[in-house]
């Protein structure tokens, strides 16, 4: 291939090209020749032309013959013209002093006179038939050892050409300006070549043309294709649809009348008309690209209501409707020349200043979003402070107290729970990175939280201390009674209760007097409240937990049953009138209670010190007083 394009410059001209320095290395240089065949015994004249060549001085180059690749400089000769009576392949170089310009000249390549030696070119025909060939044929008069090489004519403009075959007949599908050339072969030199001969193709196929109404699909919407042949009628259609450009079209419709179709997905479309009987077609219309829009939106990754200045953010482009393909992505945001190119956009450590507007969009295989709606962010400048709350300040004796942290007015916090003995100590973490934003302590003390949230984790201002105290003792139950008698034949409830507290159940307890042993009644009762129709006397406790702790007793309460007895004061002596100076002993008799221990109460004129026995003796009465007796047992 590389002897070949050095013989095609042997016959061509080549167009210069500009390089480098335009003032002091000059162009690139321009080598011609007056002929480029050295007539027997006669010469060549080469000139070697450069732009603003004053004062250049010149080197030549020759190689002998196109395999040689032994490029030899000419000796002696510095000047602008260059007389040769050798064939080879030539080219030159300007330059001022000692420097050297950057590129040589084009190859010109001069050959010897052929001695006789004739090359014309037949050709079958000078039209090629549509989808056919012409064959040519190099034929050599009076020809010595000799191969083959076959040219084509690329660019008239600047001469060049490209080689199509080396063997003495060739068959070709293409027009253009066809030479062959004869080469010797134990010199390698160009002998002769023939006349150019032109060849033409037969006028092409017409081509469908593919117009679309527009070449983005709205979202939701669709597009019209529309498919026409210039000049022409009595068409149908065929349509195509591919993916991408590598991979293989899909027939969407064939043989339509309707010159027209309407499109919802995105792809590469092109058409193809056809008309009669065998179809005729025409050639494929060139490619239209269509794209298929979407909608975009930005979203927080966090549920946060309120973001501050420090916490770490990140930002997502989420496309509805283009989940399975890869996306590039474009964003804009406030103070940044740089954005990302993702579908995320992390923004650490924020501060007021990235306050602002964020929209994103995204473009896919034949897809595309316009903008999004904006999304405003908007930072805080102050950093949150947590709050501590207690249920209570005081913790009951084997129980606990409930602490919750907030921060308010917003979400995604995990907290951090401290506890010091005294405002003199240092805090200890009890737990770190707690999801749930309350807990229960048994231990008083001072405690604080403090929340975080994001990666790396942002914290809040630690809360205000809350004390917390243990309760000294024990607490004690109390019992109350509905009343402390019970009536004939009744019952009396009686309450069990321990204040400030719940989630307690009561043991309940029974003792016939002071002296005797308590018996418990009922154990482990949820309900606070029972009735009892037996006298005596009561007490509760309450228990709670497990293991379970019980509270100090109840203060005991006496409740009495009233029964079918009555009291009669009676005079000991069966005396009818009584005198003033006599000694009497009246008696207190309880009948339907001859079997109990009774305590007595007397009531009676002119004393403030009544007896309590079940006798009253007055000595020396001085009046007849009337008796009455009030009596308990």
């Amino acid at each position: 291939m590389g002897h070949s394009l050095l013989c095609l410059l042997g016959l061509f001209l080549l167009s210069t090209v500009n390089h480098g320095n335009t003032e002091e290395l000059g162009v690139k240089a321009t080598l011609t020749a007056d002929r480029l065949t050295i007539p027997a015994g006669g010469s060549v004249t080469l000139t070697c032309d450069v732009k603003n060549s004053a004062n250049f001085q010149y080197e030549w180059f020759r190689e002998p013959n196109l395999n040689s690749n032994q490029k030899i400089a000419v000796a002696g000769e510095s000047k602008r013209e260059l007389v040769i009576s050798k064939a080879g392949i030539y080219s030159c170089r300007g330059h001022k002093g000692t420097n050297s310009g950057p590129e040589e000249s084009n190859l010109v390549v001069i050959r010897e006179t052929g001695h006789g030696v004739n090359i014309t070119v037949t050709a079958d025909s000078t039209t090629i038939p549509a989808g056919g060939s012409v064959t040519l044929t190099c034929d050599v008069k009076h020809s010595a050892d000799l191969k083959y090489e076959w040219v084509r004519e690329t660019s008239s403009a600047v001469k060049s050409t490209e080689a199509v075959g080396s063997d003495k007949v060739i068959r070709i599908s293409k027009g253009g300006k066809y030479q062959c050339r004869g080469w010797r072969t134990d010199t390698t030199s160009l002998i002769a070549q023939s006349d150019p001969v032109i060849i033409q193709e037969t006028a092409s196929k017409p081509r469908a043309t593919l117009t679309a109404q527009s070449s983005v699909i709205p979202a939701g919407g669709s597009v019209t294709l529309s498919c026409s042949v210039e000049g022409s009628a009595g068409w149908k259609f065929d349509w195509f649809r591919r993916d991408s450009e590598f991979s293989g079209a899909q027939k969407i419709g064939a043989g339509t009348s309707e010159h027209t179709i309407s499109i919802s997905e995105g792809g590469i479309y092109y058409c193809r008309g056809g008309r009669g009987d065998p179809v005729f077609s025409t050639e494929d219309s060139a490619a239209v690209t269509i794209q298929k829009q979407v909608l975009a939106a930005v979203k927080l990754q966090h549920s946060w209501s309120q973001i501050f200045t420090g916490d770490t953010i990140t930002l997502r482009c989420e496309i509805q409707g283009g989940e399975t393909k890869v996306w590039k992505y474009e964003w804009t945001a406030p103070n940044t020349n740089s954005p990302p190119t993702s579908s995320e956009y992390r923004l650490s450590r924020v501060s007021v200043s990235h306050s602002g507007d964020y929209r994103c969009r995204g473009s896919s295989d034949y897809l595309l979003t316009g903008w999004s709606d904006a999304f405003r962010l908007t930072v805080s400048s102050s950093k949150p402070r947590a709050t501590l709350t207690a249920q209570s300040s005081v913790i009951p004796a084997g129980g606990s107290v409930t602490l919750s942290c907030s921060v308010e007015g917003s979400a995604g916090w995990k907290f951090d729970w401290f506890r010091r003995d005294s405002v003199s100590s240092k805090a200890q973490l009890m737990r770190g990175n707690e999801a749930n934003r309350v807990i229960s302590v048994s231990q008083g003390g001072l405690y604080h939280c403090r929340g975080g949230r994001g990666d790396p984790v942002y914290y809040t201002e630690d809360s205000s201390d809350v004390t917390v105290v243990e309760t000294s003792s024990k607490p004690r139950a109390t019992l109350t009674a509905q009343s402390s008698v019970i009536p004939a034949g009744g019952s009396v409830t009686l309450s069990c209760s321990v204040e400030g507290s719940a989630g307690w159940k009561f043991d309940w307890f029974r003792r016939d007097s002071v002296s005797s042993k308590a018996q418990l009644m009922r154990g482990n009762e949820a309900n606070r409240v029972i009735s009892v129709s037996q006298g005596g006397l009561y007490h509760c406790r309450g228990g709670r937990g497990d293991p379970v702790f019980s509270t100090e007793d109840s203060a005991a309460v006496t409740i009495q049953k009233q029964g079918k007895v009555w009291a009669a004061v009676k005079l000991q002596h069966s005396w009818s009138q009584i005198f003033t100076g006599e000694t009497i002993t009246l008696r207190c008799e309880i009948q339907g209670g001859e079997g109990k221990v009774w305590k007595y109460e007397w009531t009676a004129p002119n004393t403030n010190s009544p007896p309590t026995s079940s006798e009253y003796r007055i000595s020396r009465v001085f009046s007849v007083p009337q008796w009455r007796l009030q009596m308990s047992g």
